[in-house]
C-alpha cells in the first residue's frame, strides 16, 4: 500500500488511536476491542518497549488494520519503524528531515506542530497531515483560529486530551480528524472492559461520520 492510499484511509477514517504502553503485550487485547468497535488505524509509539516487534506482529495478525508508528523523532527511528512494517509515521515535533525520509520510504507523515510557524514549516516540508500538539493545552478555539484563518486548506488532527466528550468541538473547530490516546488505549483485563472499550470506540466513530472527508488538493 503506497503513501497516497494510506493517506486516503487516514483522512477517510478521521481517527488514529495512539497506543503507548509499559507492557506491549497489553496491546493485543486493546487492538482486538478497537477493531470490534470499527477502528481502522492505530499507532504504536516508539517509547513503548519492543514497539517495532509489536508493529510487525500486529501487521501479521490484523492485515486489514492500518498500523503506524508514533513518537518518531529521527530518521533512524523512521527507518526502524518502516522496516518493522509501519504504514505511516507520527511525530511530536516539526522536522523536515523526517518528512523527507518518510516520503523516500513511501509512507505519509502526521507531523507535530503547535505554532503558526510550525504549521508553515511542516507544510512546506511536505507533511501529509498536521498533528496539532499538544492540543489539550491549546483548545478548540485555537484550532479554529488556524483552520478558519490562515490555514483554510490544511488538514489538522488535534492530539492531546481529545476524547468522546469533545470530539465534535474539535471537528467543528476545523479538524479533519483526531488522534485519541489514553481514552481508547487502556489495558483490557476482562470481557466487560473489552466491551466498554469497543462501545466507546464505536461511539467516537459514529460522531466522526457526521463530518466530511478532507479532500487533498495538488
Amino acid at each position: 500500500m503506497n503513501r497516497a492510499k494510506v493517506l486516503s484511509i487516514l483522512l477517510r477514517e478521521k481517527l488514529v488511536v495512539i497506543i503507548r504502553l509499559t507492557d506491549p503485550e497489553d496491546a493485543d487485547a486493546i487492538v482486538t476491542a478497537l477493531i470490534a468497535g470499527g477502528v481502522k488505524a492505530i499507532e504504536i509509539t516508539s517509547n513503548t518497549p519492543g514497539y517495532a516487534k509489536k508493529i510487525s506482529q500486529l501487521r501479521a495478525d490484523h492485515p486489514d488494520l492500518l498500523i503506524g508508528a508514533g513518537t518518531i523523532t529521527s530518521e533512524a527511528l523512521a527507518d526502524e519503524a518502516v522496516t518493522a512494517g509501519a504504514q505511516f509515521l507520527v511525530t511530536p515535533n516539526t522536522c523536515s528531515q523526517t518528512v523527507k525520509r518518510a516520503h523516500q520510504l513511501d509512507v505519509p507523515v502526521v507531523m507535530g506542530a503547535m505554532t503558526p510557524t510550525d504549521v508553515v514549516q511542516a507544510s512546506n516540508a511536505g507533511a501529509d497531515i498536521i498533528k496539532l500538539f499538544p492540543s489539550g493545552e491549546l483548545g478548540p478555539a485555537y484550532l479554529k483560529s488556524l483552520a478558519h484563518g490562515p490555514f483554510l486548506h490544511t488538514p489538522f488532527f488535534p492530539v492531546g486530551s481529545v476524547d468522546e466528550h469533545n470530539i465534535r468541538q474539535w471537528m467543528d473547530a476545523g479538524a479533519c480528524g483526531v488522534g485519541v490516546g489514553g481514552r481508547l488505549a487502556t489495558p483490557v483485563t476482562n470481557p466487560a472492559e473489552a466491551d466498554a472499550l469497543t462501545q466507546k470506540a464505536a461511539g467516537i466513530i459514529a460522531d466522526l461520520k457526521h463530518y466530511p472527508t478532507f479532500k487533498v488538493t495538488s
